[in-house]
């Protein structure tokens, strides 16, 4: 059972961000929600703590809107792994590649990255050596397929959205 406030905040999530994204900012709210009542929390003493610790809803959606350049860079290295271990360097050879070109990330930016997922439990480094070099190889968890098949039905959903209102009604 959730509180009314809870309800009407995670309404207004879903009506201002994409269904993934809202999901995934109401499941917080949710948690957070959910701990304070299992601490001892009454439920309005709950859900009013979670929002405030949760912050104005404008503010979290203007956030998750700012946030979505990199989380699309994030479901890019996730799919350039879905074919199995790569190590940092084929990853950005494979945006590249797949992308003919217009993906020609940085170095610099690839590995910081690389190293968010497995720290997010998505993907999973393991070092090896070839020629007399250390190299880590990553590969997507179960955690990060479930993640890329809900980024990729996301994404799919956004550029129908998007295709709907740029190209001409008949």
């Amino acid at each position: 059972m959730t509180s009314a406030l809870i309800a009407e905040y995670v309404t207004g999530l879903h009506q201002g961000l994409p269904a993934a994204l809202a999901d995934e900012a109401a499941t917080g709210l949710i948690d957070t929600y959910q701990d304070h009542l299992d601490s001892g929390a009454s439920d309005q003493e709950a859900a009013r703590t979670a929002l405030a610790e949760f912050g104005d809803l404008r503010m979290v959606v203007r956030e998750f809107t700012r946030q979505a350049p990199s989380r699309h860079a994030a479901r890019l290295l996730l799919a350039s792994l879905e074919n199995g271990p790569r190590h940092g360097y084929a990853v950005k050879e494979a945006l590249r590649t797949g992308s003919g070109a217009r993906f020609d990330l940085p170095t610099g930016t690839i590995y910081p990255a690389l190293r968010r997922l497995e720290a997010a439990g998505l993907i999973k480094g393991t070092w090896s050596e070839a020629g007399g070099r250390r190299r880590r190889a990553y590969q997507l968890t179960p955690a990060g397929q479930q993640r890329l098949a809900g980024d990729r039905a996301a994404w799919q959903d956004f550029a129908s959205a998007v295709s709907a209102i740029l190209e001409p009604s008949p």
